[in-house]
C-alpha cells in the first residue's frame, strides 16, 4: 500500500468514525486516518468476513506507519436508525473517552427512473445517503458541544452534488441533499469550533460501480468524459480526507471539495464549439 504524501502525524489524538468504511472510498480513508496515527471506527453493514478484514487493513495501515496496536473498532450499525447511531456513537466513546471526526460516507445507489421509481427503493436510499448523514451528524455533534471541543464532519458527496444523474433521482436528490446539510450543520456549528465539508468524488473505480470498473469497454466510455482521462482509485480520495480532517483545514467550512478529474468543468466546453 502507497500513500501519497503521507504525514503520518496530522490526526494523531484524533478518533474517528468512518461510516461505509469496510470498503471502497470508506475503507481508503479509514486507512488513511489510521497511518495518519487517528484511531479509527469503521461502521458499515458488511458481512462478519468483510468487517474483519477491514478492521485488519486499518490496523496494518498504522502498524506500516509505525503507530503500533490502537484501539481500531469495527462497528455495525444501520445509520438510518437513529437508536443505532445513538448506540454506535456510545460504543466509540466509552472505547476511547471522545470522538473527533465523523466521516459520513455510508450510500447505496440503484436505478430510479422519474416516472416509475420503486418507492421504496426511493426512500431506503433517501434513509441511507441522506438522512443517515444527518443521523450520524447530530450524534456526534451532540458529544462535541457537550465536550465543547473542536471537530470536523466530513460527507462523501459526489459530482452528483452539482451534476444532474438520469434515472438516479434518489441518488442525485441524496447527494445535492448533503450538499445543503453540510452548508447548514457548517454554519450552525462554525462558532463551536465543529467544522463540516465534503468531498465530492468522481468517477472512481469501487465496488459501487463494478457495472463499468469490471468491464474494458464501459470503462473507457467512462474514462472519455473525464478531461483528465483516467478514473480514480479509491486511495486518490483518502488524502482529500485527511486534510479536511486536520488542522490544516481550520479555517475551512462549509465546502465542498470535488475530486473529480475535472468532471464538475463540464468536459463537453474541453473543446471550444459555442463560439
Amino acid at each position: 500500500m502507497t500513500f501519497h504524501a503521507l504525514n503520518s502525524q496530522r490526526l494523531e489524538g484524533r478518533a474517528a468514525i468512518v461510516t461505509g468504511g469496510a470498503r471502497g472510498i470508506g475503507l481508503a480513508v479509514a486507512r488513511r486516518f489510521a497511518a495518519e496515527g487517528a484511531t479509527v471506527a469503521i461502521n458499515d453493514l458488511a458481512d462478519a468476513g468483510t468487517m474483519a478484514a477491514a478492521l485488519a487493513a486499518v490496523r496494518a495501515a498504522a502498524a506500516e506507519a509505525g503507530h503500533g496496536e490502537r484501539p481500531h473498532l469495527a462497528l455495525a450499525a444501520d445509520v438510518s436508525v437513529p437508536r443505532a447511531v445513538e448506540a454506535m456513537v456510545e460504543e466509540a466513546v466509552s472505547a476511547w473517552g471522545h470522538v473527533d471526526i465523523l466521516v459520513n460516507n455510508a450510500g447505496i445507489q440503484a436505478p430510479t427512473p422519474g416516472d416509475s421509481f420503486d418507492d421504496a427503493v426511493l426512500s431506503r436510499i433517501l434513509a441511507v445517503n441522506l438522512v443517515g448523514a444527518a443521523n450520524c451528524a447530530r450524534a456526534v455533534a451532540r458529544h462535541l458541544l457537550a465536550r465543547r471541543a473542536p471537530g470536523a464532519i466530513i460527507n462523501t458527496t459526489s459530482v452528483h452534488e452539482i451534476i444532474p444523474k438520469p434515472g438516479f433521482l434518489a441518488y442525485s436528490i441524496s447527494k445535492g441533499g448533503l450538499a445543503n446539510l453540510t452548508r447548514t450543520l457548517a454554519l450552525e456549528f462554525a462558532a463551536h469550533g465543529i467544522r463540516v465539508n465534503a468531498v465530492g468524488p468522481g468517477a472512481t473505480a469501487t465496488e459501487l460501480n463494478k457495472s463499468w470498473v469490471e468491464d474494458p469497454a464501459a470503462r473507457a466510455v467512462v474514462e472519455s468524459h473525464i478531461p483528465m482521462g483516467f478514473a480514480a482509485e479509491a486511495d486518490d480520495m483518502a488524502p482529500v480526507f485527511a486534510f479536511l480532517a486536520s488542522d490544516e483545514a481550520r479555517y475551512i467550512t462549509g465546502q465542498t471539495i470535488f475530486a473529480c478529474g475535472g468532471l464538475t468543468l463540464y468536459a463537453d466546453f474541453q473543446h471550444n464549439w459555442a463560439s
